[in-house]
């Protein structure tokens, strides 16, 4: 009979909407102490600041060497699970049992010290978790292999760019033996060939008998990896068990518009896809083309006059393109706004939709449209992941000497004679 090494019993985690958490000086206790007076009036008139229940009643058990899959929407209490079971936040009810030592990437840089150099703050993992100096040693070769971040060992971890954090911080978590692996959705942050050697290395660590809890928004990666899932809708275990059965229940409420359209009195935008797409991999663009795009639109009355609100953000949350575009008359019920381009000369990678809707009177809630879209050409200029360039744009380049003018329309890269303007 298999262990138990999680075991989560009515965990819940409130916060109050509006409050800030940041370090506190001696100041800050003074200050707290003079507005007290304020806090008690404003609490007897009851201007106090509403509650959120970022999780609420969730409980579930979790076997040795099991791979277990979390998903749901943005805000659904995915992250905040993961931090409580981690120790990082405190539940504010309940309570979870974990037997094992724990590795866990959730944001970028997270148990990183950034004014420490790669190498200190391998060396610094390892102390928190109690590893040997020896058995580090031994493992040391093989985290910064992993990495791929050599050349930046002792360089401060400060001037590492994201991807950089998110593969050495990888690294670590999976290479220090953790018997329980926690792993957020911060892989897609990395190119799309480390997002291949973490998730061969996650299944390396299954294979050993040890315990994984993923969330992703890519459900092929859930469904390749992982036995079981769990399902959260608002901070509650909405749907739980065999991967494939909770996947497939989670992608039809998505695509009916109902995990999304759970409030029917506001307007909100729930679904994108790319018109003439087949199969599982429909959020995915394999070359330069042309590409049309649908969003799904839910609206409990008419419209008379609105804006329909887009962008599209890269993997550092930069808007690399905005939409706001005005319509009227449109009828209360579904909708669909598709939009066409010409082209879309991207950078290899992931890339994420947002969205809302003007209705008149106020702006509707800014979704976060999944899953992310998925640019998986081949890039035309660098392969290099370490080239933050946003556009993948064709180009020809002039040469001039002194002596004689020589012009070449050839790209500067050797993968570029496949490459054709559009």
């Amino acid at each position: 009979m298999s262990e138990t090494v999680i075991r989560a019993s009515g965990l819940s985690k409130r916060y109050r909407l509006g409050s800030k958490v940041r370090y506190r000086a001696l100041r800050d206790t003074l200050t707290d102490a003079l507005r007290a007076p304020a806090r008690l009036w404003n609490r007897r008139e009851g201007g106090s600041k509403p509650f959120f229940w970022a999780l609420r009643d969730v409980s579930f058990e979790v076997q040795a060497g099991e791979v277990l899959g979390v998903v749901g929407r943005n805000g659904a209490g995915k992250t905040t699970l993961l931090k409580v079971l981690s120790r990082i936040t405190r539940p504010t009810g309940g309570r979870a049992q974990i037997r094992g030592r724990v590795g866990s990437l959730l944001e970028v840089g997270t148990g990183f010290h950034p004014e420490l150099t790669g190498r200190e703050n391998i060396q610094l993992s390892a102390a928190i978790l109690g590893m040997p100096r020896r058995e580090l040693v031994k493992r040391f070769d093989a985290i910064v292999d992993f990495s791929g971040v050599e050349s930046f060992l002792d360089t401060q971890l400060k001037h590492y760019s994201s991807g950089m954090q998110t593969r050495l911080g990888f690294a670590v978590a999976a290479h220090l033996d953790p018997d329980i692996l926690f792993i957020d959705e911060v892989l897609a942050v990395g190119d799309l060939e480390f997002q291949r050697k973490c998730l061969g290395k996650m299944g390396e660590v299954a294979r050993d008998g040890r315990t994984v809890i993923f969330v992703s928004h890519h459900m092929n990666q859930i469904r390749s990896l992982c036995s079981r899932c769990l399902w959260l809708d608002r901070g509650s275990i909405r749907e739980e068990g065999d991967t494939q059965t909770v996947v497939a229940a989670y992608e039809s409420a998505v695509l009916s518009g109902e995990a999304h359209v759970a409030d029917s009195k506001k307007v909100q935008l729930y679904q994108w896809e790319i018109t003439g797409s087949q199969g599982q991999e429909d959020h995915r663009i394999e070359q330069h083309a042309p590409a049309c795009f649908r969003f799904h639109a839910f609206l409990p009355k008419p419209i008379v006059r609105g804006v329909l609100g887009i962008h599209l953000d890269d993997e550092l949350g930069r808007v690399i393109w905005h939409l706001d575009w005005s319509f009227t008359n449109l009828e209360a019920g579904p909708c669909v706004f598709q939009v066409r381009f010409p082209n879309l000369p991207l950078r290899p990678g992931p890339y994420m939709w947002r969205g809302a809707i003007f209705d008149g009177g106020e702006w509707s809630e800014i979704q976060s449209l999944i899953p992310p879209l998925i640019m998986a050409t081949q890039p035309i200029a660098y392969t290099q992941a370490n080239f933050h360039s946003i556009l993948d744009l064709p180009f020809e380049i002039e040469v001039r000497s002194d002596n004689s003018l020589e012009t070449s329309n050839q790209p500067s890269h050797s993968s570029l004679p496949a490459m054709e303007r559009p």
